[in-house]
């Protein structure tokens, strides 16, 4: 009972933060113009009749990026406003074959076996269960179909459990960034067979960071004191640029990985 009040709890945060933020979102260049979403295309090889679905859309960019390529997209997100939001980005963009769904990715409004192709990008670190997730990505795809899951993680120990510390205090709404070790061990339990992965450091300019989630003053400078109270080896792991004792810029790692069931 406690563990579901925590996830409920949880997933009310998430549509409090991304329901504010929604519109950062669909601007963000970060989230949009990532060389990944050229990269996802290529990978999945998706043909013009592959039905997809696109779990927690947010500003609505892999559907974009699907929807020439594919019969038809569901975007689905947990927060109204972002698919109010994603919805005006992609019906501006001429995407006409794209399906928008209020849904759970722990807990998926589709029948067994209902997708081809189905993605997530940048977002399994707010699902308080990510078992619980990928079983459901198992069980909505269909045989022979492929799931490609972007998202950040973490080294396993202290190193991770700083990190997400950092990620909690900037966005209440993050649960935990898990290992690369952690995501092959869910998918081999779901019966999704890794095909292609890659492992790759990105920039964040600290400021900028903060400001896509809205934060207060308050917020920044107690976020900036964690990162500067920072232990030497953790710094230099996350590669954090400070420049007269303020942080302007860190590194984090994104795996992007294709798997097929």
């Amino acid at each position: 009972m406690n563990n579901q009040h925590h996830a409920n709890e949880a997933k009310a945060l998430v549509q409090s933060q991304f329901g504010k933020n929604a519109q950062h979102y669909v601007n963000s260049e970060l989230h949009a113009k990532g060389d990944d979403l050229a990269l996802l295309v290529e990978w999945l090889q998706p043909e013009k009749s592959a039905k997809a679905l696109d779990i927690a859309t947010g500003g609505g960019h892999v559907s974009k990026a699907l929807s020439p390529h594919v019969g038809a997209v569901v975007a689905c997100d947990l927060t109204r406003e972002m698919l109010h939001a994603a919805s005006g980005h992609l019906q501006a963009a001429g995407c006409d074959n794209v399906l928008f769904v209020r849904g759970d990715a722990e807990d998926l409004p589709f029948l067994n076996e209902a997708f081809d192709i189905v993605t997530c990008r940048i977002a399994p670190h707010h699902f308080p269960h990510p078992q619980s997730f990928v079983q459901e990505v198992a069980r909505v795809l269909r045989t022979g179909g492929q799931f490609l899951m972007i998202d950040n993680v973490v080294p396993d120990g202290e190193f991770g459990a700083w990190r997400d510390k950092i990620e909690k205090l900037r966005d209440p709404s993050h649960v935990r960034c898990l290992s690369v070790e952690e995501w092959k061990n869910l998918f081999q339990q779901a019966g999704l067979t890794e095909v292609h992965s890659r492992l790759r450091r990105k920039t964040f300019l600290f400021q900028p960071w903060m400001e896509r989630m809205s934060c207060t003053e308050e917020q920044k400078l107690e976020t900036e004191a964690l990162i500067l109270s920072g232990e030497q080896e953790w710094q230099e792991y996350f590669n954090v640029v400070i420049e007269g004792g303020r942080v302007v810029s860190f590194e984090i790692e994104e795996w992007m990985v294709l798997t097929k069931k």
